[in-house]
């Protein structure tokens, strides 16, 4: 007798908690009821504790998965200015991002369940040992070994690996590729994917065909067991709402991975 094939699964994660004083940049409490991970800013890049602990509280009390969405410290630049940190300093900052946020979420009766880098750390972190190997040991300094949400075949993909971590590889439904599968700068034109049903049928295609077209027009193959919006997007509620409603209407199962 033949097994019939397993529904494919993915999980679908967004930034959250992008705000600051009085300054809120998402719809956590809205995202919070589509999304089953949420990359929560932990205060370099965005977010404070107060923002921190109410993201906490709501994610825990709706069963969405905490992840730790580390940056570079840069309020200024929202985090996407590259930036050259040294090691030792990378890496301590990583851990203080993780134990900052663990606080809030342990309270909230949950814990963070996995890291994501955030703008210009994890674009660097694709190609840049060094880098990567500093975000790896900030994680490691937590003495948990914590997931690493991130883009497959990139070095902080391998640096995790090496260290013994698990990985959960990532797709983009709303940034466009380049042929070589990696995400085209946020600097070059059409970076960011903006027509919804554009965005909607990439999230079907990478989650069922396991594929995207890239900016130039190539088909690329791409695996992820986690698909990612911004939620810093115009209207990000409502992409991520007709993005699960389209995964749900092609026979996938949203799941969260952690």
């Amino acid at each position: 007798m033949t097994t019939p094939p397993t529904p494919p699964t993915i999980d679908l994660n967004a930034d959250l908690g992008e705000g600051f004083g009085r300054w809120r940049l998402t719809d956590d409490d809205a995202l919070l009821t589509l999304v089953t991970s949420a990359n929560v800013a932990c205060g370099f890049h965005a977010g404070d504790p107060a923002t921190m602990r109410r993201v906490c509280d709501l994610a825990a009390a709706r069963g969405v998965a905490i992840g730790a969405q580390v940056s570079y410290r840069d309020l200024a630049g929202f985090g996407r200015r590259t930036m050259d940190v040294p090691h030792a300093e990378l890496a301590a900052e990583v851990a203080y991002q993780i134990g900052a946020l663990d606080l809030f979420a342990r309270a909230a009766g949950s814990a963070v369940s996995y890291v994501k880098p955030h703008g210009a750390l994890y674009n660097r972190v694709v190609h840049d040992p060094a880098q990567a190997a500093a975000v790896i040991e900030g994680i490691t300094l937590t003495g948990r070994p914590l997931p690493v949400l991130c883009l497959p075949g990139s070095r902080l993909h391998e640096a995790a690996r090496a260290a013994g971590l698990p990985t959960v590889d990532e797709a983009f439904a709303d940034r466009a590729y380049t042929a070589r599968g990696t995400l085209l700068p946020r600097s070059e034109p059409g970076a960011v994917v903006t027509d919804p049903e554009a965005v909607v049928q990439r999230s079907v295609g990478i989650a069922r065909d396991h594929e995207v077209t890239s900016h130039d027009g190539e088909r690329v193959a791409v695996r992820a067991r986690s698909l990612c919006l911004h939620g810093d997007t115009d209207s990000a509620q409502d992409l991520a709402r007709r993005v699960r409603d389209a995964l749900t209407a092609a026979g996938i199962t949203l799941e969260r991975f952690a």
